[in-house]
């Protein structure tokens, strides 16, 4: 039985995959999912950005598509979700400025939800100070975050994810069968656990 509500906390820049792919993904399979961004409402768009491997020393970042959100940040309350995805890309780089989204972020850990992070995801973790004994992965680049937040950055390969309890993550996009997967079951997993609770 699907969690009844995903928030997505996502922004300008956001890496396309792991975005739309999530997104789609999770309404496929019947979750309720609100994609917000802070300073802007239902129907307006953020940029994507494609990040490709191309054989150079870092990915190659190209324009992506105009993703649609269909919820309104500030009008949100995190209590009202059972989950939480944050997508990589630019993105979490300045949206861990903002205090509502460090809070919101916050919440979830505070409240043991899943919460599914995925390549610079990380970043926002990290900021919200979430990470201290965790195993969590991210890109590679972002492994200092990862080390310096107290987490135990997981080495693995760009097509795998790792769960630590409620916490789902994943190097990049070429995880999304792994990640997914295991975001899933620790989904359903707590759903179970909630309506037994009940």
């Amino acid at each position: 039985m699907p969690a009844s509500k995903i928030l997505m906390i996502t922004g300008d820049f956001t890496e396309d995959y792991e975005t739309m792919v999530p997104f789609q993904t999770l309404l496929a399979c019947g979750y309720t999912v609100h994609a917000v961004c802070p300073g802007k409402t239902a129907g307006q768009t953020v940029a994507t950005a494609i990040h490709d491997f191309e054989g150079d020393q870092t990915y190659s970042e190209k324009r992506g598509h105009n993703f649609a959100l269909n919820a309104t940040f500030e009008s949100v309350r995190a209590e009202d979700y059972d989950a939480l995805v944050i997508p990589g890309g630019r993105a979490p780089e300045y949206l861990r400025l903002n205090p509502e989204v460090i809070k919101a972020v916050r919440h979830f850990f505070d409240a043991n939800k899943p919460v599914a992070a995925i390549c610079h995801g990380a970043q926002l973790l990290a900021a919200a100070d979430v990470l201290e004994g965790r195993t969590c992965s991210a890109y590679p680049a972002c492994r200092p975050e990862v080390e310096l937040a107290g987490g135990t950055y997981a080495d693995i390969a760009i097509t795998d994810a790792v769960s630590d309890g409620n916490l789902v993550t994943a190097p990049a996009w070429p995880a999304h069968p792994s990640w997914l997967r295991q975001f899933m079951t620790v989904l359903d997993a707590a759903t179970v656990l909630e309506t037994n609770a009940a």
